[in-house]
């Protein structure tokens, strides 16, 4: 059972059409488990005792859009929230193109290799027609999913903005509590408005191509004045010489933002997915900034904030919830539509009017 459960993992990912190749009894096997209700103490436990199985099936509960589930989710969140755990939370940006799952996996090759367990969490980007999402990390990453000591979770952003998927945070969570030491979470790269994975992250790794006019960022705000290191990737071959020039240009464009809050000064290093260099010397600086940032108190503290900020933002998703499940809500928001549409009122009068009158409503 715990083979075939792993294959239904692996195939999650796969599009059904991929089944015509599988046995009939098989496929049926197949269906059944995904339908299967697994006890919530079991799936809590196996979450406990680092089965990623069990991790892959809660996560997907925690993104199910079914109210049933809500409770569900929120029980083994909390469950998994009590555990202690010594993790580091990397989030890694950049535009696409820029070898985001190239550099994660062979990061990630590198810190089993030191004896860590590595979770990735990567967001993939939703189509606003279609609604779907391809969730091609896991195949990208071949080598790293096959590693025992490594979980990849592909997840479609959806509606959410900022480069993150709508549960990242409870995934993170759930990931602590499997065992995992470092929870790396790859963004969509929609540039420089993604920004949201620096509040549930512990080091903002920014990832930067030389000779694509990315120099030319390097006077704007944003992005770049949150990241705590810029990593130049594809140093190699030709690219080589451009990348030593990004470096130096990059290196002047951070002394243009105010010293970060921890008294972390950000750095920028080169690397090269593909030739496996330099990627040591970024781990040991992630491990200098976060000794740093535990000894002056700041990690604490920042995980704190961002707890917060969690709590708030989950207010915010939960009002927009709650209004648009009220019958009155709807049927108000349809007609309000059709006077927009035919240019009685704006969308500013109409919505100041829609919401007046759901707050006389629950007065």
């Amino acid at each position: 059972m715990g083979k075939l459960y792993t294959f239904v993992q692996n195939l999650s990912i796969l599009p059904l059409a991929s089944e015509k190749s599988i046995p009939e009894n098989t496929v049926s096997k197949i269906k059944q488990l995904r339908r299967q209700e697994i006890p919530l103490e079991q799936m809590i436990d196996g979450i406990l005792e680092g089965n990623k199985t069990m991790l892959s099936k809660a996560i997907t509960l925690l993104e199910s859009s079914n109210p049933d589930h809500f409770a569900k989710a929120n029980a083994v969140v909390e469950k998994c929230l009590a555990k202690p755990n010594q993790s580091i939370r990397i989030g890694i940006t950049g535009v696409p193109g820029v070898g985001k799952s190239s550099f994660i996996e062979v990061l990630g090759k590198t810190l089993t290799g030191l004896g860590k367990k590595v979770a990735v969490l990567a967001v993939d980007p939703t189509s606003t027609l279609s609604k779907g999402s391809i969730l091609g990390d896991k195949t990208r990453m071949q080598s790293l999913s096959k590693d025992t000591d490594a979980f990849i979770r592909p997840s479609p952003s959806g509606e959410s903005l900022g480069g993150v998927a709508r549960k990242t945070r409870e995934s993170i969570i759930l990931c602590e509590a499997a065992g995992f030491d470092v929870i790396l979470v790859e963004t969509v790269g929609v540039g420089q408005s993604e920004t949201v994975v620096h509040s549930m992250v512990d080091f903002f790794l920014l990832l930067k191509l030389s000779g694509a006019g990315d120099e030319l960022q390097g006077i704007k705000r944003g992005i770049m004045e949150m990241a705590d290191a810029i990593a130049i990737n594809k140093a190699d071959g030709h690219n080589l010489q451009k990348a030593k020039l990004a470096e130096t240009e990059f290196t002047r464009a951070l002394h243009l933002y105010p010293p970060k809050e921890n008294g972390w000064t950000p750095k920028v290093l080169r690397c090269s997915a593909m030739e496996n260099t330099g990627i040591l010397e970024i781990w040991d600086m992630i491990q200098e900034f976060a000794n740093q940032s535990i000894q002056n108190g700041h990690f604490d503290k920042n995980r704190k904030t961002q707890n917060k900020n969690w709590f708030l933002q989950t207010v915010d998703e939960e009002l927009k919830q709650f209004f648009h499940q009220k019958k009155s809500f709807k049927s108000q928001r349809d007609s309000l539509l059709k006077d927009i549409e035919s240019n009685k009122i704006s969308p500013f009068y109409a919505a100041k009017t829609l919401l007046t009158s759901l707050t006389q409503e629950l007065k």
